[in-house]
């Protein structure tokens, strides 16, 4: 093969791999490939106006594909902008490229200007990291580099890429990364010996996460739930793992306190855990959660995730779908006519509360919020991307705009603020064809506020709404559970945690960065708000008081 400058093939490499569009902002070391970037054919840079936000966007995007996203940094000063972005995507196992370029091999004696440890910074925040210093071995360092952000547990991977050595010619194949298959069944005997532990429980739980929703398996779990009248709660989920009006979905676990879940699963005799990790809080309980004598059954392709905090009578490494296939077969044959009563009235039971329930949310409220968000879903009629960072609102988007078909929502992940605008961002170039509103709080919104300066340049018509309650809201109901805790008595918040003044002007943002914005005070001004925005062709955002 004849040989070319590695930065050129580096190029034909990532579109082997179906990476045409590349998220990023430019850097002095990155400056060549960026200018073999910008002559190539078939390959898109989006630029960003700091990494922070090349990474939201690129992680909105790969979720919406459903395949990898790449994400070009700039050195050690761009990789460290973008590391707390890339929390999120480890956490909710985005399958990232992240390239960085630095000076050169040559000058790593001379610890000069930007000179860092790039493998050793991107490593706690990725699955793989390393740098590349063979001419001859670029190629297959990034095919390597793909398959191991592909393969479940997926995650994002860093490839730092000296100057110098994409400057040499290169003869290497190019061809696309194989990423192995895990479409893995569990043995028969283990699918019994689960059917075995979970057919007896009067008192079932399902516990799932978002593997379910990387292997399809939606379907799967809700003939198991079904099967065994389970409550179904989902706990490091935020992807659609089952439908929000499906009555044995009982919501989320919460992410803060162990607590909470604990109290959620402390009556049940037989535990179901699917594509997740238990539990996720950042206080977490110590001890199990689990009652002494239930029994526990956790499957997921992740293995270390199988009995990491506590112990399970029954862990398969294996598919969820084709888990849940065969437990569902076994379950049909085995469970006995009065197994299948009690399921079918647990489940009758929870069918009656969620119509109730459902009566009593048609009769709404007429904050401005919920005017907008019922005004959106009677526009749409619910058939839109939701990309989630409401936070604190998130109860009130979701119950005007449930997360019913899987890629149609998409909740925050990982801890950190600043994905809600991005991902939208990401998530419409992946999805032209789709109306995607991304919502965010104002907080969280100030983090990655450039993205919709990215969307105005490159034509990308997503919608974004500001949750404007002028705080960070979260941060009052997390000081309030402390202090409750503590028997410390109430008082008032910490000021740090007050966005009131000097107020921002949000949609002067927006219009300052070529988008278009307006601002929500009044109901009557949301339904206004929503005609304007469906109808603006171009980025719009709204701020809605709270």
């Amino acid at each position: 093969m004849e040989a070319t400058p590695g930065r050129e093939r580096l190029i034909e490499q990532f579109k082997a791999d179906g990476l045409n569009v590349m998220f990023g902002n430019p850097g002095t070391v990155e400056q060549g490939f960026l200018d073999a970037v910008d002559a190539a054919e078939d390959f898109r840079y989006v630029l960003a106006l700091q990494e922070t936000v090349a990474a939201g966007i690129a992680d909105g995007y790969a979720r919406a594909t459903g395949g990898a996203a790449l994400l070009q940094l700039h050195s050690g000063v761009g990789l460290g902008n973008g590391i707390g972005m890339l929390y999120q995507s480890l956490r909710g196992h985005t399958p990232l490229v992240v390239v960085a370029g630095d000076a050169g091999v040559r000058y790593d004696a001379m610890d000069a200007q930007m000179a860092s440890d790039l493998v050793a910074m991107a490593r706690p925040v990725t699955k793989y990291a390393t740098r590349v210093t063979d001419p001859r071995s670029v190629l297959r360092t990034v095919r390597r580099a793909v398959k191991i952000a592909l393969t479940p547990p997926r995650g994002p991977v860093f490839v730092a890429l000296p100057m110098d050595v994409l400057d040499e010619l290169n003869s290497e194949p190019v061809l696309p990364a194989t990423v192995p298959l895990t479409d893995v069944a569990p043995s028969p005997a283990s699918v019994g010996l689960a059917a075995e532990l979970l057919a007896s429980a009067e008192r079932p739980v399902v516990l799932v996460g978002d593997g379910v929703a990387l292997s399809g398996a939606q379907r799967e779990l809700v003939a198991v739930a079904e099967l065994l009248g389970a409550d179904v709660y989902e706990v490091d989920s935020s992807e659609v793992n089952i439908a929000a009006s499906h009555p044995l979905r009982r919501g989320q676990t919460g992410h803060m306190f162990g607590p909470h879940s604990k109290e959620l699963v402390a009556d049940a005799d037989g535990v179901l855990i699917v594509g997740t990790y238990v539990f996720p809080e950042v206080f977490p309980e110590l001890e199990s959660p689990f009652r002494a004598g239930a029994r526990v059954v956790h499957i997921d392709l992740n293995a270390y995730e199988i009995a990491k905090n506590h112990p399970v009578d029954l862990g398969l490494a294996a598919d969820p779908r084709q888990a849940l296939r065969a437990l569902a077969g076994v379950l049909e044959r085995q469970l006995t006519p009065q197994r299948r009563a009690a399921a079918a009235a647990r489940l009758d039971v929870r069918t009656r509360e969620r119509a109730r329930s459902a009566g009593a949310a048609a009769e709404g409220d007429g904050t401005p919020m919920a005017v907008f968000l019922r005004t959106l879903a009677e526009r749409t009629g619910g058939d839109l991307i939701v990309f989630d960072e409401a936070l604190t609102t998130s109860p009130l988007v979701t119950r005007y705009l449930p997360a019913e078909r899987p890629g149609d929502y998409h909740l925050t992940r990982g801890g950190s603020l600043g994905v809600g605008f991005p991902g939208a961002v990401g998530a419409k170039l992946a999805r032209p064809d789709r109306l995607v509103v991304g919502f965010a709080g104002d907080g969280g919104s100030m983090y990655t506020y450039q993205a919709l300066w990215t969307a105005a340049r490159h034509g990308i018509d997503a919608k974004f709404v500001v949750c404007n309650n002028r705080k960070y809201r979260l941060l009052d109901d997390n000081i309030a559970q402390y202090w409750r805790e503590r028997d410390i008595p109430e008082h008032g918040f910490p000021g740090s945690f007050d966005l009131s003044h000097p107020e921002i002007d949000f949609a002067g943002l927006a219009r300052s960065l070529g988008a278009r914005g307006m601002r929500v005070e009044k109901p009557d001004e949301a339904v206004a708000a929503v005609g304007r925005m469906l109808s603006h062709p171009g980025p719009f955002l709204v701020d809605v008081q709270i």
